[in-house]
């Protein structure tokens, strides 16, 4: 969770493991990342997780974790499974969410999924008939009601209490749909059992959760529970549904409606006016909540009857607020949050005709957070979505979201790659299907970055779509399951300023029957923001048009692809798109594949490729490496393909982002959005990546934080201008734009300064000059070196691209769904004839008096070469004494181009705890620069 703008706790109630067991949980956590975990511990002989739940009315208590077996190899009957008490002898241990593999794999039973091809090894069969999932809690006080309350059972499951089954498996389907089960009559003072009996998962059968091309699926299908079960207690009168509607004054923002509503539900055979009382206050990262509005309402009840309690403006003046704390997204403004805090009480008996809330008991409590926010996105004249936030127009930056290949949940490395997310300049993350706990939203608040949430493509989900393509039948059952799902998460995530949509249909829309109970429980969620039919150009029957399209590409073209209007260039909003393959760093490929993997990685294009996707039209990486071998050369060696991969990523990854920003504003057919396909894997991959699954930067991390840089000068490979696009609010005004050529041997043959420059704010672009269609005595490979400078001469924006004067050429007639085939490479191959640069490095560390600690290390790199050659893209890493790098960690600027006598000087940032006690140093590489490593002495 490192760097954060604010700490976030998670309290975790106490568990009580027998013997060897606690041991085996700890492991769990050790598997941040997905990396290998330690010798495993001797698994227990009996497994017994117990979870202590107090009688506080409105306490929501996640299970601790669970003793998993399979159904195959327990013959004893589901009531004496669920028995409290039952010896879970040779059972396995779970943590609180836990798919089958996961547990396994942290019990030891399993080699780690994440290496080689250790996941082939781990027996599908295991995986085909139901697993119990088993705990037990204890209740001292029974006198308040009980409920289990939970999603996240992946596919479905039978429910036991205490012996007694509670729910079966037709009624628990579906990944996303909620339950609350009331177990009041079967709770008993002292230990109480639970047990799932949960069904195998077949995505392409089940409304759950799959893989499709992204990855490896596990063997396991994800089954098991990957969200909490919350034991709750209350009263007799229950507070659910609680959210605050907003209405945003626009364009002036200075002013906001408020609208708190709420179901309270008498659970008892007894009439009764309990009373409903709130506050709403602004949070503040550095201290309390602030309360600032106060509201309460009497409400009487009949036996077992259920109302909606709405408090307006109308009623209550204080939810008109006047100049509310609005929330922004990152680098648009503020993130500001308020708390919505409410509580029913009931009258004590005995304690006379008063209201609840002057004599009476708390009943139930609820409280949750806020924002306040305008979202709109209309279909602009070309008929593409153009989002706004608070009435100011967005570029949606953005890239996929993908969460652990196990499901297994961590918030710090959840956090960080938020961290990272926002350190690239995205203001979007789309979630297509495997939408996340609630504390990834939480955190998505925190940091302002968007969040387009939606169903999953190629699975159930498209069963039936409105159109003539096939796909797996729904019954009759599915469609309750799917109205349900979508009412339970509208009901999670229509309060999270960071929801901007949610998309009801990917590669297709649904058909009209489908469509209507979507809309049906997004209405009656009081959902806030736009519903978007399809991620790609379709249209549904209710909806209409999605104004989004989603043409590819998925695997390899070249940069000036991404200038085109047309196929997958930026004109419009393209909900999923790349150039495909992202080849990790050295360090990396090292952890994940073996020696004899990584020979064939650079010599046989050919070879399948199982770190890259079970789609045979992603087996190999020939189309990536006949590109790479065509434009810088063939490879001659490991380290060889993987710096071509670095260089190659990186020009691909900044142009495709500098596309749609200079197109944003263009008056005819604008970019209105573009969803980088993806921002993570959540395995170990050669495959749709910003970053990696270790948290390591390459080329294709830093291509896109240069791009997606405040204020920024860029190249256009088409029609070779050159812009300033300007990302901040406030317009910028007094710039100079400095645009040099060079030959690979550092010899200048072109330059020119442009002066009085001036650009509008957000989004705004500027054209500082257009560079000539030919330059006498430029080499056919050559470096373009853009520099942008402020009115006081300060360097805002440096950008160094390596160009040919032979253009890659795209044959577009012959453009599939995944990529445009390409018929003539640029010839950067002289590339190869750099003379090597002298660089020096010096670095010094300080560390933070913060919590936990950070620590910053500063480096001055130098070319201290005394002839024209420049040392191009070199490369800084953090490192330990062994030589690992340390991560994560933020740079403020990493893998720059330096002529001779010209230095930067750089930041990394990053937790303490991570260096193990070693002394930082920094392994300073680069394209035609020696690796050497020189210490960061100073630390204090």
């Amino acid at each position: 969770m490192f760097p954060s703008p604010v700490r976030v706790f998670r309290v975790v109630p106490f568990v009580r493991w027998e013997s060897a067991a606690l041991a085996v949980l700890g492991l769990l956590g050790a598997l941040i990342a997905g990396a290998p975990a330690a010798a495993p511990f001797p698994r227990a002989a009996h497994v017994r997780a117990v979870t202590a739940v107090p009688a506080a009315p409105g306490s929501a208590t996640p299970l601790s974790g669970y003793a998993i077996r399979s159904t195959a190899e327990v013959s004893d009957a589901a009531a004496a499974v669920s028995a409290p008490g039952y010896r879970t002898t040779g059972w396995y241990p779970a943590g609180p969410r836990s798919t089958v593999l996961a547990a396994l794999v942290a019990d030891g039973k399993h080699p780690d999924p994440f290496y080689s091809t250790d996941q082939q090894r781990i027996p599908a069969a295991d995986f085909t008939v139901p697993w119990w999932f088993r705990a037990e809690f204890t209740v001292e006080d029974t006198s308040s009601r009980t409920y289990l309350d939970f999603s996240g059972v992946v596919s479905a499951a039978d429910v036991f209490v205490n012996g007694k089954q509670v729910a079966t498996a037709s009624a628990v389907a579906g990944a996303y749909t909620r339950h609350e089960l009331d177990v009041t009559g079967l709770v008993r003072a002292g230990a109480n059992a639970v047990a799932f009996r949960i069904k195998p998962n077949n995505p392409r059968k089940n409304l759950t959760m799959g893989w499709l091309d992204w990855l490896q699926p596990p063997p396991d299908e994800n089954m098991g529970i990957v969200r909490d079960v919350l034991v709750r207690r209350g009263g007799p009168v229950a507070l659910r549904d609680a959210h605050v509607v907003t209405s945003l004054a626009l364009p002036s923002l200075a002013a906001a409606d408020l609208t708190v509503k709420a179901q309270v539900r008498n659970d008892s055979a007894e009439a009764v006016t309990a009373t409903l009382s709130g506050t709403i206050g602004a949070t503040d990262p550095t201290g309390p909540t602030s309360t600032g509005i106060a509201f309460r309402r009497d409400v009487p009840l009949r036996a077992r009857e259920t109302k909606t309690v709405a408090f307006a403006p109308a009623d209550t003046p204080g939810l008109h607020l006047d100049a509310p704390r609005v929330w922004w997204p990152a680098g648009m403004g503020a993130q500001e949050l308020y708390v919505l805090d409410l509580t029913v009480t009931v009258p004590v008996p005995g304690a006379g005709a008063r209201s609840g809330a002057e004599s009476g008991a708390v009943s139930d409590r609820s409280r949750h957070g806020f924002g306040i926010r305008n979202v709109q996105a209309p279909l602009n004249q070309d008929g593409a979505r153009q989002y706004s936030v608070n009435g100011r127009p967005l570029l949606v930056r953005g890239a996929g979201w993908s969460p652990d290949q196990l499901l297994r949940w961590d918030p710090t490395y959840t956090e960080d790659r938020l961290a990272y997310a926002r350190d690239l300049g995205l203001n979007t993350l789309r979630l297509e299907g495997h939408l996340e706990p609630d504390e990834f939203f939480d955190l998505a608040d925190r940091y302002g970055i968007l969040t387009l949430p939606g169903w999953q493509c190629c699975t159930k989900w498209e069963g039936e779509v409105n159109g003539t393509e096939a796909g797996e039948s729904w019954t009759t059952a599915d469609y309750p399951v799917a109205k349900a799902s979508m009412a339970a998460e509208a009901a999670r995530l229509r309060d999270h300023p960071s929801v901007i949509s949610f998309l009801i249909g990917s590669d297709f829309a649904p058909d009209e029957e489908i469509e209507k109970g979507y809309l049906e429980a997004l209405k009656a969620a009081d959902w806030p923001t736009p519903v978007i039919p399809a991620a790609s150009a379709k249209s549904a029957p209710l909806s209409g048009p999605s104004g989004m399209r989603m043409p590819g590409p998925y695997d390899w073209v070249p940069p000036g692809y991404w200038y085109d209007k047309r196929e997958g260039g930026a004109t419009g909003f393209n909900s999923e798109t790349s150039a495909g393959p992202d080849v990790p760093t050295l360090d990396t490929l090292r952890r994940m594949m073996s020696p004899a993997e990584l020979t064939a990685l650079w010599k046989d294009p050919a070879a399948p490729q199982y770190h890259r996707s079970p789609s045979r039209t992603y087996a190999t990486l020939k189309l990536y490496d006949d590109a790479l071998a065509a434009r810088y050369g063939a490879p001659r060696s490991l380290e060889d393909y993987v710096a071509k991969a670095q260089l190659a990523q990186y020009e691909n990854v900044r142009a495709q982002f500098e596309a749609y920003a200079r197109n944003a504003t263009d008056a005819s057919k604008p970019s209105t959005g573009v969803i980088y396909w993806m921002f993570n894997s959540g395995w170990t991959s050669l495959h749709w990546q910003l970053v990696d699954r270790f948290l390591d930067q390459g080329g294709a991390y830093f291509g896109a934080k240069k791009a997606n840089e405040p204020l920024h000068i860029q190249y256009s490979y088409d029609d070779r201008t050159v812009a300033v696009v300007n990302r901040r609010p406030a317009a910028v005004s007094g710039l100079t734009a400095r645009v040099s050529l060079f030959n690979t041997d550092g010899t200048q043959k072109y330059d020119r300064t442009v002066t009085g420059l001036g650009v509008g704010g957000d989004g705004a672009k500027a054209t500082a000059l257009t560079l000539p269609a030919s330059v006498e005595g430029l080499s056919t490979t050559h470096l373009a070196r853009l520099i942008l400078t402020d009115a006081a001469g300060r360097e805002v924006s440096r950008n160094v691209y390596w160009l040919s004067t032979r253009r890659d050429v795209s044959d577009y007639d012959e453009s599939d769904w995944y990529h445009t085939p390409t018929t003539a490479y640029a010839d950067l191959t002289g590339l190869r004839s750099m003379a090597q640069a002298s660089v020096s490095a010096t670095a010094t560390t300080a560390v933070g008096t913060d919590a936990p600690a950070t620590s910053t290390t500063t480096v001055t790199v130098r070319n201290t070469g005394t002839g024209n050659t420049p040392a191009l893209l070199t490369d800084l890493h953090l490192v330990d004494g062994k030589d690992v790098p340390v991560l994560p960690v933020q740079w403020s600027d990493n893998q720059i181009s330096l002529w001779p006598g010209e230095s930067a000087t750089l930041t990394a940032t990053y937790r303490t705890a991570d260096l193990h006690g070693s002394a930082p140093r920094i392994r300073v590489s680069g394209w035609n620069t020696p690796t050497a490593t020189v210490p960061a002495a100073g630390r204090r």
